[in-house]
C-alpha cells in the first residue's frame, strides 16, 4: 500500500510540474501575442488600412489577422508568422510560432506517366 501511495505522490507532483510549465508558457505566449497584436493594430493605423487590406497584402485571411490582433495567446503558424514579419518589417524568426507536425503523405502514382 505504501508503494501505491508513493507512486501517487510522484504522479501528482509530475502533474503539478506540468501545470506550472503550461502556465509559464501561456504567460510568455500572452506577452508575445500582445506584442504582435499591438504591432499589427499600430501598423494598420499608421498605414490607414483595414483588416481586409492587411489580409490582402499578407495573403492571409481576415480571420487570421483578426485572431492575431485579438491577443488570444495562440502563436501563428510558421508561414503566417513569416508573412506578418515581412509586412511589419521585422526580422525573420522574430515572431514565435506554433510548431506544426506534418504527416507524411504518400501520393498516388502518376497515372499520366509513360511506362518505360
Amino acid at each position: 500500500m505504501t508503494e501505491l501511495r508513493e507512486a501517487r505522490v510522484v504522479y501528482e507532483a509530475g502533474r503539478e510540474a506540468d501545470r506550472v510549465f503550461v502556465m509559464r508558457n501561456a504567460v510568455v505566449m500572452s506577452e508575445e501575442s500582445e506584442r504582435l497584436a499591438k504591432a499589427l493594430i499600430e501598423f494598420r493605423e499608421a498605414e490607414g488600412i483595414s483588416v481586409r487590406e492587411l489580409a490582402h497584402r499578407t495573403q492571409l485571411s481576415q480571420a487570421t489577422i483578426r485572431l492575431h490582433e485579438s491577443e488570444r495567446g495562440c502563436p501563428p503558424l510558421p508561414f503566417a508568422a513569416r508573412r506578418l514579419e515581412e509586412a511589419l518589417g521585422w526580422t525573420p524568426g522574430s515572431i514565435p510560432t506554433e510548431p506544426r507536425e506534418t504527416a507524411d503523405i504518400e501520393l498516388p502514382p502518376d497515372s499520366s506517366a509513360v511506362p518505360e
